[in-house]
């Protein structure tokens, strides 16, 4: 039986005749339809989802503030792209509190909350290859630039795997299978890419560290910086793996109607990796300047988000 979503031109018992329930043509409401034959079973939480909008956009804010402060352009972007894809993400659920029946806002949602981690995948992988080419490109088992040719192209290839599963969606007024088998193909190659990464990550920080490079005039930037890189990963893998085991089940599956679920392991988890980049960034170690050179900053002994020191000038 197919998993997929909800049929959009068989309503179910008790409605009035000729109501399409869901679809681009979709014609329910909840006067006429129960909130429990929409596609999620309930009314998302407009409490949580504003909060999510509110608390995406500071984070951009604050990425900006970083990315301009610390000349950090690409890993600014890249974040900066996944902040907006989450807001609109959770417009659109915020637009199916009013009426859960609505495709746009369905699609809307589905297609940016999911594709959100994908950006910020690519600023640490972006990031991490120009730790291991500042660093210690020796300790790394290939070339730092094959984090850019490998793990990026994957990345923005599961993007367009997961992106294409939505228009399928649309193009087929979500009767049709195969656009859910395309976003959990997608998804599934996007778990697979991090695993990797990981242990790839796992591996040169192991040896860095065990190498005592990592003394002297690191200090804490170097260690802070490398933990909250960590968490952020750690914390987008989580929630990949289970968005994976919910897409699995499809859209008719138990997870897909727990929304406490979505929150606590899309929402939060996705927000708290933006919310740890903060640290895990690059300008946390590096000095960017004009020309391109590249340079580590020293220990200070303090961790201000704007690394401003005081009774100095201004030197980037």
């Amino acid at each position: 039986m197919s998993q997929g979503l909800p049929n959009a031109t068989m309503g179910p018992p008790g409605i009035p005749p000729g109501t399409i329930v869901f679809g681009p043509k979709g014609n329910c409401s909840l006067p006429i339809c129960p909130v429990k034959y929409s596609v999620y079973g309930y009314r998302p939480s407009l409490a949580a989802n504003s909060a999510f909008i509110a608390l995406f956009a500071v984070a951009g804010v604050i990425h900006l503030y970083q990315g301009i402060r610390w000349k950090s352009w690409m890993f600014m972007g890249s974040i900066i792209i996944g902040c907006v894809s989450a807001i609109l993400g959770y417009i659109g659920r915020v637009m199916m509190y009013t009426n859960p029946f609505n495709f746009s806002a369905f699609l809307l949602q589905i297609i940016c909350v999911t594709t959100t981690p994908i950006y910020f995948c690519a600023a640490i992988y972006v990031t991490l290859a120009q730790v291991i080419t500042t660093f210690s490109p020796a300790l790394s088992r290939f070339k730092p630039s094959y984090f850019y040719w490998i793990f990026v192209p994957c990345d923005f290839l599961s993007l367009v795997i997961q992106a294409a599963g939505g228009a399928l969606s649309v193009a087929s007024a979500g009767t049709s299978q195969i656009g859910v088998d395309l976003a959990l193909a997608g998804l599934s190659f996007q778990v697979f890419t991090i695993c990797i990464f990981c242990g790839f990550m796992g591996e040169y920080m192991y040896r860095y560290f065990r190498s005592g490079m990592a003394r002297g005039m690191y200090g804490w930037r170097l260690y802070t910086f490398f933990l909250f890189l960590s968490l952020a990963i750690l914390l987008i893998t989580i929630r990949c793996v289970f968005r994976l085991v919910e897409l699995r089940q499809g859209y008719r599956g138990k997870l897909v109607k727990e929304e406490s679920l979505f929150i606590a392991l899309e929402g939060v988890l996705v927000l708290a990796s933006a919310f740890a980049l903060m640290l895990g960034h690059p300008g946390l170690i590096f000095k960017e300047h004009t020309n391109g050179h590249r340079e580590i900053r020293p220990d200070s002994g303090t961790i201000p988000l704007t690394d401003r020191p005081k009774n100095k000038p201004d030197s980037d």
